[in-house]
């Protein structure tokens, strides 16, 4: 079937070659259709209008046409047109190297991605629509780098009504997500004289490189059974960074008194807290835990993103900075904003309707059974192995057996399963805590028809038998 764009006339590209302007014309089709840039079904300008173009005489082009339609290059019918003929292309010889075998896992169990094929196709539409033809004019000139005012009015009551945020349209900042988010805080800092960022011990290495790209060396801090322990006092860094919600990877909730620990650091040394609250809307057997922001907006920034409830691809975040850190993070984006007015209109839209929080609630529904799913198996498959960090999120935490972290990721892959370790990825070079064997598994990512193969696939690689440990339900 040709290419949809390619049933209509089209401008085209060509370059005559040799001094022949016939034969460089007829030369010059002749390869683009050999080389396959003209694909079978094209239909060609007609000869007056690609004449005019080149500024040739028409005849000279309709001469050129004539001569690959006798080739068999092209078909010239009555009320067609002429088009590039159907006819498989081979490609030159120097055509480029192939490209390499696929070796995409049949299974993706990797953190960090909710199930996209959940996403609401209908109800997004739907809120576009009614975005669009809600929108006014100036919604598609150059407007404020914050963001769209409508977008941020729905972030701030939903973010205060769902997340305990204390949020003020005038203080969000709208990014293309969580990393887009840090590298603009990262050149904050910079330019306010910090030299260093203080991170968890387990973390995300992609959030510790960013920070280093942006010259702020990476701090570990303690962790325990309470979560990362805030021990700022001997250190001169200028932020510190935290999952203090569900903690990534490990799954604990950072416990009220080291809460209010960070809270009082930043305020005696009037460094930043930069709490990413990157799934804060999937708890699953209590109440969820609110954002540290609430303590304090004055000295905490809250970064959250669709990534997790919608979709990354969106390329959707937010900032609710605290005074004067909003000027600074927009100065920061150098004139240049990265999400599109669209997707900001719809996704205010989708929030402001309620279609939001009537997906988030689907969701968390869909996740919580497959989270219950997974416990089973391992219950009954792999009971050596402790499953922690399950009260919220869309990933769990295997605890293995001493030594056998590396041995599990290779048996997976040779399941056609991809799995993160918690080594190296996971846990900073300098963590403060003591190594373990875990892999970090993502429940969310199968679409629901791939869950129970990708299940299958995890316990085959597991550790069998065991002395019992069973499961373990932090938090």
């Amino acid at each position: 079937m040709p290419n949809p764009w390619a049933t209509f006339g089209v401008d085209l590209h060509v370059e005559p070659t040799g001094p022949q302007v016939r034969r460089g014309l007829t030369d010059g089709l002749r390869e683009a259709v050999r080389s396959g840039r003209l694909p079978p079904g094209t239909r060609l300008p007609s000869s007056r209008s690609l004449a005019a173009d080149l500024g040739v005489a028409r005849n000279t082009v309709a001469d050129a046409y004539a001569d690959l339609v006798a080739e068999g290059w092209l078909t010239a019918r009555q009320g067609s047109g002429t088009r590039v003929s159907e006819r498989h292309v081979v490609p030159p010889a120097n055509a480029g190297p192939r490209r390499p075998a696929d070796h995409r896992p049949v299974h993706d169990l990797r953190p960090g991605s909710p199930d996209v094929a959940s996403f609401p196709r209908g109800a997004w539409l739907r809120a576009a629509r009614r975005a669009l033809a809600a929108a006014p004019s100036d919604a598609f000139g150059y407007g404020d780098l914050r963001g769209r005012v409508e977008l941020r009015t729905a972030l701030a009551g939903y973010l205060s009504r769902a997340r305990g945020v204390r949020a003020d349209p005038e203080r969000i900042v709208v990014c293309a997500g969580f990393a887009h988010g840090l590298s603009l805080l990262a050149k904050v800092l910079r330019a306010r004289g910090a030299h260093s960022v203080a991170v968890e011990s387990y973390g995300l290495d992609e959030h510790w490189w960013l920070l280093e790209a942006a010259e702020l060396a990476t701090t570990a801090l303690p962790f325990d059974d309470r979560g990362t322990d805030p021990a700022l006092g001997s250190t001169d860094a200028g932020a510190v960074l935290l999952t203090p919600a569900h903690q990534f990877p490990m799954g604990v909730p950072l416990h009220h008194d080291r809460r209010a620990a960070v809270v009082d650091w930043a305020r005696r040394t009037g460094g930043l807290v930069l709490e990413d609250d990157y799934d804060g809307e999937f708890r699953y057997d209590r109440q969820s835990v609110g954002a540290l922001q609430g303590l304090d907006p004055d000295h905490v920034v809250y970064l959250g993103t669709a990534s997790k409830s919608l979709a990354p691809g969106l390329r959707l975040g937010w900032m609710v900075l605290p005074p004067g850190v909003a000027e600074e993070v927009t100065a920061a984006k150098g004139g240049v904003d990265t999400s599109g007015v669209l997707d900001q209109l719809t996704l205010a839209e989708f929030i402001a309707s309620g279609a939001y929080d009537r997906h988030v609630r689907a969701m968390r529904t869909r996740y919580r059974r497959r989270r219950d799913a997974l416990v089973a198996a391992l219950a009954d498959r792999a009971p050596e192995v402790r499953v922690t960090g399950i009260a919220a999120g869309l990933h769990a935490v295997l605890r293995l057996p001493p030594g056998a972290e590396a041995a599990v990721v290779r048996a997976a892959a040779r399941r056609g399963l991809a799995v993160d370790g918690l080594a190296p990825r996971h846990r900073h070079a300098e963590a403060v805590a003591a190594p373990l064997d875990a892999l970090v598994v993502g429940y969310g990512t199968p679409p629901d028809h791939a869950w129970s193969g990708a299940l299958d696939a995890l316990c085959a690689a597991l550790p069998a038998g065991g002395d019992g440990a069973g499961i373990l339900y932090p938090g």
